[in-house]
């Protein structure tokens, strides 16, 4: 027997805003049958109704530290230019590994200071002849 993941939480100040600037990120959308508002304490973003998503939770303290958990997204398109694209959002760059021969990421921060990583596309690594 074995567990699976429902949702991935982000406890934040402002739930709506942070689902707003998420759905820019991943493309995910709010479920049409339960939109998102600015009012509501949670905020989901999905692939699909009802599916494995995003959820967004207010919480009323501040984030500290640094997140323990955090998601390596994968961009369609190549990495630099996905870098501009969230910083152009409201992505911070807080790291940047990216190295001379093309290999590397990026960690970038949402509004509210959450890491994730910008890696290579699928297409950089297959150029490269790299997996990973």
């Amino acid at each position: 027997m074995v567990s699976t993941i429902r949702t991935i939480t982000f406890d934040c100040r402002d739930a709506y805003a942070l689902s707003k600037f998420w759905e820019q990120v991943t493309g995910y959308t709010e479920d049409p049958d339960d939109p998102n508002q600015p009012e509501h304490e949670e905020n989901f973003i999905g692939p699909a109704a009802n599916a494995q998503g995003l959820l967004f939770i207010n919480v009323p303290e501040e984030k500290t530290i640094k997140n323990r958990l955090h998601l390596d997204m994968t961009p369609d398109i190549p990495r630099d230019e996905e870098v501009e694209r969230l910083v152009g959002i409201g992505a911070t760059v807080v790291a940047d590994h990216r190295t001379d021969d093309g290999k590397g990421w990026v960690v970038l921060a949402d509004p509210e200071g959450n890491e994730f990583c910008i890696l290579r596309s699928k297409a950089e690594r297959a150029a490269a002849g790299d997996p990973y």
